[in-house]
């Protein structure tokens, strides 16, 4: 899926995969978002992304930040509420849609 910045954008890092991937899951049975990409940086720092309204990324954030942190690491979250389009050209690097 290719970001273009007209939503809010939600990022979780931990590390390593099963963390984020347990986070990943929160979000988006937490709120009505949806799942941008992933981005796995090395050292096993992994990002998930999400995206959609402002309020629904917040609690997405925030549910999987939380997981993260009952099964692993997390290293930082963040919401960006209506990031510049050249931002897509980051966070569409490992698209989900391939």
């Amino acid at each position: 899926m290719v970001y273009r910045g007209q939503e809010a954008l939600g990022l979780v890092e931990t590390i390593g995969l099963v963390p984020a991937l347990k986070a990943c899951d929160e979000m988006l049975k937490a709120a009505n978002v949806e799942l941008i990409s992933y981005e796995n940086i090395g050292s096993t720092l992994v990002t998930i992304m999400v995206k959609g309204d402002v309020a629904a990324v917040e609690s997405a954030v925030e549910a999987g930040a939380r997981a993260a942190k009952e099964i692993g690491t997390l290293t930082a979250h963040n919401v960006m509420p209506r990031p510049i389009e050249e931002i897509g050209k980051i966070v569409s690097v490992h698209s989900i849609d391939g």
